[in-house]
């Protein structure tokens, strides 16, 4: 038998894929109930007005929270055009610069595609993700919008699930977008923990309402009776940015507007802690 034939007969022969293999890896590890997660809209490594790219000082910002899951909205994929023009920019991805050594596990969900690039939402994770999805949500072809749904293994549970967002501009397709959401969410497992972040362009504040339907909680709003203030980042007013549970705890909800924060996005990043 050639080698090429010895490593098909043991590919077909083994008891255990990847996933499983994960899955019984995992396992193995101590159980975890606290997770530290951050949402950012990083304006695809600007700083507000487009002023200055700021992605290596936005990384570097990043990794000092030890975060153990970031959703990020606007990330680039890749960028032909600005690749020439700064010279600090990665030759890989935006989400995998910023992943690096930290972060061993990243998902991206391309949600605009042009000649030149493309851009979407990331979930940079420390745990295993089994499999993800990007869900396009885009209300006719003006604005390009996506869910990007990760499922996680999280040493002593199931399977947790994390749908970084980013929603339209306008009312009309913000509601559309929602209940979309809610759909995806009524289709998952009842008892299985869920965590949707993002950028939710919802100035207006009409998401609680619908996304309470669907179990999910804000956990600003439930701890400060309002949403976080998230933009612009220098003088947070409007809540634009969200963190919503469905079978979690949680505690320290924080929105981050002090430097560095507020010199690195035209979005101030949220972090909370949730309780498995």
């Amino acid at each position: 038998m050639s080698g090429d034939s010895n490593v098909k007969a043991l590919r077909e022969n083994s008891l255990i894929d990847d996933e499983a293999t994960t899955i019984h890896l995992t396992d193995m590890k101590p159980a975890v109930h606290k997770i530290n997660l951050l949402t950012l809209n990083m304006h695809k490594g600007f700083n507000i007005f487009n002023r200055h790219f700021i992605l290596p000082e936005l990384r570097d910002a990043v990794r000092t929270l030890s975060m153990d899951l970031v959703f990020l909205q606007e990330v680039h994929g890749s960028h032909h055009h600005h690749a020439k023009s700064y010279e600090r920019w990665p030759k890989i991805p935006q989400y995998e610069y910023l992943a690096d050594s930290m972060w061993p596990e990243f998902s991206y969900g391309r949600n605009a595609v042009y000649p030149y690039g493309d851009h979407g939402n990331a979930l940079l994770s420390k745990f295993p993700i089994l499999r993800y999805e990007n869900l396009d949500v885009s209300i006719g072809t003006i604005e390009q919008r996506g869910l990007l749904h990760s499922v996680l293994k999280v040493p002593g549970h199931h399977e947790i699930h994390a749908i970084c967002v980013h929603l339209g501009l306008r009312e009309s397709h913000r509601q559309q977008q929602l209940r979309l959401l809610c759909e995806l969410i009524q289709r998952l497992p009842q008892s299985a923990p869920v965590v949707v972040a993002g950028d939710f362009n919802d100035w207006r504040k009409k998401a609680n309402q619908v996304l309470s339907e669907c179990g999910l909680t804000d956990v600003f709003s439930a701890t400060f009776g309002k949403p976080a203030r998230s933009f612009p980042a220098r003088w947070p007013i409007l809540c634009l940015d969200r963190i919503y549970i469905r079978n979690m705890g949680f505690s320290n909800p924080e929105v981050l507007y002090h430097r560095p924060w507020s010199h690195l996005s035209d979005h101030a990043p949220l972090a909370v802690e949730v309780i498995l």
